[in-house]
């Protein structure tokens, strides 16, 4: 589905404010992208909805978008899933969800998501101890000397 002008005007605003930190702006311009199923811009709303950035903090909302954009394959969204599960921040705390997350995310090449697997693998941190696996991931998110 292509945006007309319009909406591409409005959808590239919603993104500068939102790097501007205008997040009252951008909330506003990128929430009707989100209902629509944008996966930026639900991750973008989902950040500021978990954090009350231009908006009241909302966990459960937070959770939706991120789940949503997650769901739509944005390595991004699959990241910040991740951390949710992980840190139990908008949603149970959960390992094994966190982990296929940040699986999903690093098979993207997202090295901070294949960093943070390959600890829970050193910790066995909802996921059985395993040290090969741990190195393993930290070698292909670019971590070689590790012994």
């Amino acid at each position: 589905m292509s945006r007309s002008d319009n909406e591409s005007m409005d959808f590239a605003s919603g993104m500068a404010a939102f790097e501007a930190k205008h997040f009252s702006r951008a909330i506003q311009m990128l929430s009707p992208f989100a209902g629509e199923g944008d996966k930026v811009a639900q991750h973008l709303c989902a950040i500021m909805h978990q954090n009350g950035l231009g908006v009241v903090r909302n966990d459960l909302m937070a959770y939706k978008l991120m789940r949503a954009s997650a769901e739509q394959g944005y390595g991004l969204a699959q990241h910040g899933l991740g951390f949710m599960y992980l840190e139990g921040e908008c949603a149970p705390k959960n390992g094994e969800e966190a982990a296929k997350w940040f699986r999903l995310a690093g098979e993207q090449g997202l090295q901070g998501s294949l960093t943070t697997l390959a600890l829970m693998y050193q910790q066995g941190n909802g996921v059985p101890q395993d040290m090969e696996e741990a190195k393993r991931l930290y070698k292909l998110a670019g971590f070689d000397d590790l012994g």
